[in-house]
């Protein structure tokens, strides 16, 4: 099976070695913890008493039909090592490589998150004011929901502001991609929902 855009899968694997700091590391030292992590997958959860399967990564890619991998392993806050796998889009030959550019998708959160947060400390946010005092270009709609308690930053933050649309498709590459309003207000070329508050602000995680 082909597919128009590349079906990749993105995995940032952060591991901690207990190496001392000025250890130097030779190069077997080195295609052995590599080994570790490409043979050493593990399921998400683990049963108390049985015993933990670890799978080979070229495995998994094969059973989840995953034709692109790229890893990056950090130890002590700096790139460990940077591998590609596999190709960019099935059926094709161009490899993944370090340099290959992959969609952030939900990686992109905890980043957002740090830059909010870190507004917030400064003084130049605040995480329970109401989102649309600060907003400019485009406002959360009002109503019956909003009017009960506002969208704040720290409600968004922790997926409990109650707005609608849980993910985005993306778009394909060479074709219209929609301004941020046409993807906040559902319009075309949009292809998702608008956002909007369907829920009581607070009242539940989503």
């Amino acid at each position: 099976m082909k597919y128009r855009l590349p079906l990749l899968l993105a995995i940032l694997a952060m591991v901690v070695y207990e190496v001392p700091a000025q250890a130097p590391q030779s190069s077997k030292l080195h295609e052995k913890r590599i080994a570790r992590v490409e043979s050493g997958l593990r399921f998400p959860r683990t049963i108390k008493g049985r015993k933990v399967v670890r799978m080979r990564l070229d495995d998994r890619m094969r059973q989840l039909k995953v034709p692109g991998v790229s890893i990056a392993v950090v130890d002590s806050f700096r790139i460990a090592w940077a591998r590609g796998y596999g190709v960019l889009e099935a059926g094709r030959a161009s490899p993944v490589t370090t340099e290959t550019l992959f969609q952030a998708a939900s990686i992109s959160k905890p980043v957002a998150a740090l830059a909010a947060l870190r507004l917030a400390q400064e003084g130049k946010l605040a995480l329970d004011e109401d989102v649309n005092h600060r907003l400019t270009s485009w406002k959360v709609p009002e109503n019956a929901f909003t009017a009960g308690k506002p969208v704040t930053l720290r409600r968004l933050l922790s997926h409990s502001a109650g707005l609608t649309v849980h993910g985005f498709m993306g778009y394909v590459a060479n074709t219209p991609v929609p301004t941020v309003q046409q993807v906040l207000d559902g319009q075309s070329p949009a292809n998702s929902a608008a956002i909007r508050v369907d829920t009581l602000p607070g009242a539940l995680w989503r």
